[in-house]
């Protein structure tokens, strides 16, 4: 059908030729992927329109989280941004695959095929076109890692490894930390992976303990550690982690003040951030970061740019490890970096025989491969068939990187239904999904409506029974000054939304409670913005407070009838004058992506329909391991299907370079 345009929307470049005007109109491409398109081809003097569509594309590819776009593929797997009808996108006019692979390798703006030449703004290989920049990061984050794989940890003592690794692990039942904290002792790079609640910060600590063991079994002097992860939130939290375990583990005195020494920082902040620049650090190739050891957490968040500058500015000769899920939302930016790192070893161990000889030596048992299923390569939770352009078949023979991979399988704070559909979910498993969510536990509770139209009023009767309770008891407690409780009861309860916006929307449902909360309390909110028990979610970094950017607090009656705002940092309570705070937000609800690495005591997951293109089996995923003890989730049937059955799907060439032979 023919779809009326508003001709003052700023999303359609009226002027643009065809045919980016046809994939414009119909929300394929943005107005900015347009006019750098154009503005691109006016540069080099390119006039072939299909070269200016499929240089739009590429444009495209990176603000959708792909690193190229697949020339072959895309007119199947396009989608758009908005739309208010359906589109037919194979109604657009998309060039013939064969005349348009002729009329890019003709073009002056493209380079073809792998090797340096002259710098082109566009590069393709095979049928991926990349922009020049993110081909070029693939290249080296590729390059890089591969460099440190090859290489053992130099002078480690397998004797003092494994002394540590029985006082640090006695009588555990999880060897897999075991295994983690000996493989990142005896390499140069690993990955410590795994899903919430398997132990990889406190794995972190034992590991930086064991290190600091090494050193001073050689008389060297103690490591220097940086601690970081791509969020503040996420920073603090781990440097809270590695501090809290100081105290309990068997080691002398000295390594355990090693431990509460160290401090953690965003990734940015470690690599010395420049302002009014979001690629370019102090720290790079030409001037390496001088710590000796460099531990990043949350690393699914890290997108390709932001890892190819990390991944330069560490020392070749230092210890790069990454900690994180990669199972759970990635980067809003380019790329899936930790997913493809891990590739086929989250199937299992893929360690080159020398490394497993070391591994066993520490462990003081046998340690068995696994070689992936011939012709795959392992996306999200289960192996698939290979798309990339180089593919991975068998276990790898000389390279290293899957040396210090170990994957955490053994779940430590929750279990019950709440394990049984996180391991469903996962592994992309739609009849185990609707089968652990309709299995009647007591820790999982489904309501299959759609939140936004439910047939029947009082469906959603849990979750607003839930919203109330938990805000009550935020209430009573702030007004009673009780700021601990205060922000315990704070975490009881959390509302978690896909959107921002919309009737499914985190905005939305903040409104919802605030009418329930209006409806049960007489004279709510009447003191006006800063009123007690208000929750308060921080949405960007405050340096100077030490606050940053997902942080919660709550509004706490003070003396003489004023308020204060409170936060918990570092196990202790930290007052604010609320008038300090620049960009707060009220939190009775909160997008899933935004609670990424939080947790609740009770998480209420509200899926958006199944046409939502934001609704995946990540985000899924990550909003069922929110919940500790207690998980809500309401959506409809067809949304829970749709989630699991749609993974994220981003264009990378990362795996394939990482894992291929040679």
């Amino acid at each position: 059908m023919t779809v009326e345009l508003d001709p003052l929307d700023a999303r359609r470049v009226r002027h643009a030729p065809a045919p980016l005007r046809a994939f414009n109109d119909a929300g394929v491409l943005d107005a900015a992927d347009v006019h750098v398109a154009l503005r691109l081809m006016a540069l080099g003097g390119e006039s072939d329109a299909s070269v200016t569509l499929a240089a739009a594309l590429a444009v495209r590819g990176p603000r959708c989280g792909h690193v190229y776009v697949d020339l072959a593929t895309i007119r199947d797997q396009a989608t758009v941004d908005e739309a208010d009808e359906p589109v037919d996108l194979a109604a657009l006019p998309w060039p013939a695959a064969p005349d348009w692979m002729r009329a890019l390798r003709r073009s002056t703006l493209v380079a073809v095929g792998e090797g340096d030449g002259a710098p082109s703004p566009l590069r393709l290989v095979g049928t991926a076109l990349y922009l020049d920049r993110y081909w070029r990061e693939e290249r080296q984050i590729a390059a890089d890692l591969r460099a440190f794989g090859q290489a053992a940890a130099a002078g480690a003592r397998i004797d003092v490894l494994a002394d540590g690794l029985r006082r640090l692990f006695p009588g555990q039942a999880d060897d897999s930390q075991r295994l983690a904290a000996a493989s990142a002792t005896l390499r140069r790079f690993a990955v410590v992976a795994g899903g919430p609640g398997t132990g990889k910060t406190t794995t972190v600590a034992r590991i930086l303990a064991l290190l600091g063991e090494q050193a001073a079994s050689t008389g060297a002097p103690a490591p220097l550690v940086a601690l970081a992860a791509p969020t503040g939130k996420a920073a603090a939290r781990l440097e809270e982690t590695v501090h809290s375990e100081a105290s309990g583990l068997q080691v002398e005195e000295p390594i355990r003040a090693q431990l509460l020494a160290v401090k953690a920082s965003t990734l940015h902040r470690l690599l010395g951030w420049r302002p009014g620049s979001h690629s370019r650090f102090r720290h790079d190739r030409s001037n390496r970061l001088a710590h000796d050891v460099v531990i990043v957490d949350e690393s699914s968040m890290v997108s390709l740019s932001l890892m190819a500058r990390l991944v330069e500015a560490v020392r070749p000769d230092a210890r790069l490890i990454l900690v994180g899920d990669p199972g759970q939302l990635t980067s809003i930016e380019a790329g899936a970096v930790l997913g493809d790192i891990v590739g086929p070893a989250a199937g299992g161990l893929l360690m080159r025989p020398p490394a497993r000889r070391d591994l066993e030596r520490a462990v003081g048992h046998e340690v068995s491969a696994h070689d992936p299923p011939t012709g795959a390569a392992f996306t999200g939770a289960s192996f698939v068939p290979a798309t990339d352009h180089v593919t991975v078949t068998g276990a790898p023979a000389s390279t290293g990187v899957g040396d210090g991979i170990v994957v955490l399988d053994r779940l430590h704070r929750f279990g019950g239904g709440i394990a049984a559909l996180a391991t469903a979910v996962r592994s992309g498993d739609v009849d185990a999904t609707i089968a652990a969510l309709r299995a009647g536990t007591d820790d999982v509770t489904w309501i299959d409506v759609d939140v936004a139209e439910p047939d029947d009023p009082d469906a959603l009767a849990a979750v607003r029974e839930g919203a109330v309770a938990a805000a009550h008891d935020v209430m009573r407690a702030a007004a009673a000054g009780d700021t601990t409780r205060a922000i315990e009861a704070l975490g009881a309860f959390r509302l978690l939304c896909a959107h921002r916006r919309g009737a499914h929307g985190a905005t939305t449902w903040r409104g919802h409670v605030e009418r329930w909360l209006s409806a049960e309390i007489d004279g709510f909110a009447a003191q006006g913005e800063w009123y007690v028990g208000r929750p308060l979610l921080v949405t960007e970094n405050d340096y100077g407070l030490q606050l940053y950017n997902g942080d919660t607090g709550v509004v706490i009656a003070a003396e003489e009838g004023r308020v204060s705002a409170a936060f918990e940092r570092r196990g202790e309570i930290m007052r604010l004058s609320p008038t300090r705070l620049d960009v707060v937000d009220t939190v009775y609800a909160m997008t899933i992506h935004k609670a990424q690495g939080s947790q609740f005591e009770t998480a209420a997951v509200l899926l958006p329909p199944a046409s939502s293109p934001i609704l995946t089996r990540e985000l899924l995923y990550t909003g069922v391991t929110r919940a500790r003890t207690h998980l809500i989730v309401a959506g409809a049937s067809e949304a829970v299907r749709a989630a699991v059955l749609r993974p994220v799907a981003r264009a990378s060439g990362l795996r394939s370079r990482l894992w291929k032979e040679g």
